[in-house]
């Protein structure tokens, strides 16, 4: 597996990010950085050819941004429709099945096997292995892993995930975990 080179800065990111910094408050850079560690273990697992890039970029910047407008760790259908509005604003509508899904699909607990979209099954494995903390590699080599996460640290992400899902669970005990699917 080719390790891919690590960028610092991924112009699309920012530019979708940046014009959340104000609603994410505090918790911007960990979930900025979290997009970046994603989207590196995506280009390890899979190289991207045209437009590939983008629809991950894309998917990555939204994928759990629902999170913040709703306060609340049931984001999958908030994020898809955030996402949905930006690629409709960027003329890109054709993108929207592929995009959808894997935000859609980035917590699915077994491999999603639509051999159509062959890009919703690396991101949702590249979610897996920073979830896990690089602890579950999926194939990509333990010092790559290592180098991302010492380039991208967490910077509170996971922690305040947990305070999420510990509001959550507590007003809803028989649903704690929305966003998984099987």
């Amino acid at each position: 597996m080719k390790q891919p080179e690590i960028e610092t800065e991924i112009p699309l990111i920012e530019e979708i990010l940046g014009s959340w910094q104000t609603a994410l408050m505090a918790d911007y850079q960990g979930y900025k950085n979290h997009v970046y560690r994603m989207l590196h273990f995506c280009f390890a697992l899979h190289e991207c050819r045209g437009d590939e890039r983008e629809k991950l970029i894309i998917a990555a910047c939204f994928h759990d941004l629902g999170i913040w407008p709703e306060g609340s760790v049931d984001y999958l259908p908030p994020s898809m429709a955030l996402a949905k509005n930006y690629l409709e604003k960027r003329g890109r509508v054709d993108w929207e099945q592929e995009v959808l899904l894997m935000i859609d699909m980035h917590h699915k607990l077994r491999p999603y096997t639509d051999p159509r979209f062959p890009l919703v099954e690396i991101f949702r494995q590249a979610d897996l292995v920073d979830v896990s903390f690089g602890k579950i590699g999926k194939g990509i080599p333990k010092p790559f892993i290592e180098q991302v996460k010492a380039v991208f640290p967490n910077a509170g992400f996971h922690q305040r995930l947990r305070q999420l899902a510990w509001q959550h669970f507590k007003k809803n005990p028989f649903n704690p975990i929305p966003m998984m699917k099987w």
